[in-house]
């Protein structure tokens, strides 16, 4: 059951008995969007009515919508593609994977709606491999949709058409990085491109490409079905709309929860999220997954939009909320994030290759109880050594949390140097003095 903080948009539908199949997604409106779109609007009115909604990206770097469609050319003789960003790997998240298998419908319309707004006549579902469910309901969803003549050809009987296909990745975080995830596409090996020149007008097989987010593209058909005025009337001048935040830690109720972007992070941890199990405390928490800086107990009250957050010294990403709690060192949850990234960088440039290396080793050493105040320096200079400085965000994504840490907790890593981890480790119910 929904919380009462919640504000329903795209996950109106989660608790919906078989909500994905396609009568069911009918009888809540579904597709009405895409059929008055096509037989009413111009696809530049589409384009105009996103951008004007300020819907930004909900993968993680919150580019406005709309104007990263405006960059795609209007006048070429070129093909123009649609991309579904479903490869989602970014640790403790999981909200798009619920959307694509309760709720598949809503995603095709999105996608539908974003393709006729470019111009695009065929669109890519990039799903990761491990999410056999979610591809199977899309692709089960892509064929009941083509049933009912609302994709393939001549779409509800206009002379718009759409191929729509289900691409399974095969499982690299990096692949999720938009330029990776065309080379992947387009069968070659996951590494990012070098940009300029933007997918807008070099992407898929060097054709205008669009790529969004699972839930980006979800906002989509509500958008065209209620107008601009309607999406903005919920969440913040510069963050309108809703925003699924997954929470995961030592919580009460761990999950999904739609709610009004600026809603205050205490909201979500203690309300909707039901607080700490008993003997828990709060030591530090990610608000946007595990590629974003660490925030500390006392930012319990940020409001979750991307201006508050980037101005708390975070950032929003994907919606990912991970809470640490004081039965884990801090030192510890690096070590943690440090093996994760280092096993995911492709490789591809020195300072990603070498830094997730070096920060690896340097945080075993400090967790194995072996390291010196000197090597809390030296990561933190890798840190510096890595970030604006990688060829893709992965470099950034694994450096910034670890700079983060040290900035905010850095009597925990001297004391831990001096102790040893456990020192800084309180047993359930325990208060840990100092922290």
């Amino acid at each position: 059951m929904a919380h009462p903080a919640e504000t329903l948009w795209v996950y109106r539908n989660q608790e919906t008995q078989n909500s994905h199949e396609l009568p069911v997604y009918r009888a809540s409106g579904g597709y009405q969007a895409l059929e008055r779109a096509l037989n009413e609007l111009a696809p530049a009115a589409v384009l105009e009515q996103v951008k004007a909604s300020g819907l930004r990206g909900r993968g993680g770097a919150g580019f406005p919508t709309g104007l990263k469609w405006s960059f795609v050319p209007r006048e070429t003789s070129e093909p123009r593609y649609l991309i579904c960003n479903a490869d989602e790997s970014e640790p403790g998240t999981f909200k798009d994977r619920y959307l694509m298998e309760r709720d598949p419908h809503l995603v095709l319309e999105g996608i539908a709606l974003a393709s006729y707004a470019i111009g695009a006549a065929a669109a890519f579902i990039y799903v990761r491999g491990e999410l056999a469910e979610a591809a199977r309901r899309l692709e089960e969803a892509i064929h009941q949709a083509e049933a009912a003549g609302y994709l393939g050809e001549r779409m509800v009987g206009t002379q718009t058409s759409l191929k729509v296909t289900v691409y399974r990745g095969a499982g690299a975080y990096i692949c999720g990085e938009e330029t990776a995830l065309l080379n992947s596409l387009e069968g070659r090996r996951g590494h990012p491109r070098l940009k300029p020149p933007f997918p807008a007008t070099h992407g898929l097989y060097q054709c205008p490409t669009v790529v969004n987010n699972v839930e980006t593209l979800a906002n989509v058909p509500l958008i065209v079905q209620n107008g601009a005025e309607w999406f903005r009337s919920v969440g913040t001048a510069k963050s309108p709309g809703t925003k699924v935040f997954g929470v995961s830690g030592r919580v009460r109720h761990r999950g999904n929860y739609e709610l009004a972007m600026g809603t205050p992070l205490s909201t979500l941890v203690y309300g909707c999220a039901g607080g700490m199990e008993d003997g828990y405390q709060i030591r530090a928490i990610q608000p946007g997954g595990s590629s974003v800086p660490f925030m500390t107990p006392d930012q319990i009250d940020c409001p979750l939009d991307f201006e508050s957050v980037s101005e708390a010294g975070s950032l929003l990403g994907c919606g990912s909320v991970i809470v640490v709690d004081q039965t884990m060192s801090i030192v510890e949850a690096c070590l943690i994030l440090a093996r994760f990234y280092h096993h995911e960088s492709c490789g591809f440039c020195v300072p990603c290759r070498e830094g997730t290396n070096w920060m690896l080793r340097i945080l075993e050493r400090l967790v194995a109880g072996q390291g010196t105040a000197a090597d809390i320096d030296l990561l933190y200079e890798i840190c510096g050594s890595m970030l604006n400085r990688c060829f893709c965000p992965l470099g950034d994504a694994a450096a910034m949390p670890v700079q983060s840490a040290i900035e905010r907790f850095r009597p925990e890593w001297e004391h831990v140097v001096r102790h040893g981890v456990d020192s800084v480790k309180s047993n359930v119910g325990a208060t840990l003095s100092g922290h």
